[in-house]
């Protein structure tokens, strides 16, 4: 017996794991919600950007569920920030989210 070989109960927590976290990330992409370089968010006052948003990383925000705790470019806040379906805003809110970023760099 491999010293260095993990249990297989632990083995088999860590695939069920990456199974929820791929099915989840699968789910919301089916309901319209994009992720990676250009997510496009909204604030808790209403302010709308971009953000890098990759699930289950975060490097400039402090993660809360569906929901992160991040600066915002529009507002000059801390503020609630969660990703938006990109079906639900208009042409001007995507032209607005398009030309506000926030920080590439953490």
């Amino acid at each position: 017996m491999n010293a260095f070989r993990p249990p297989r109960r632990r083995l088999t927590l860590i695939a069920a794991s990456c199974l929820l976290y791929v099915g989840a990330i699968v789910i919301a992409r089916r309901r319209g919600y994009n992720f990676g370089a250009r997510t496009v968010v909204r604030c808790r006052r209403g302010h709308i950007f971009t953000t890098i948003w990759i699930p289950g990383a975060s490097l400039k925000a402090l993660r809360l569920g569906w929901w992160r705790v991040q600066w915002c470019p529009i507002g000059g806040h801390w503020t609630l920030v969660a990703p938006v379906r990109t079906t639900t805003i208009n042409d001007a809110e995507r032209h607005d989210a398009d030309t506000h970023h926030d920080l590439w760099l953490p």
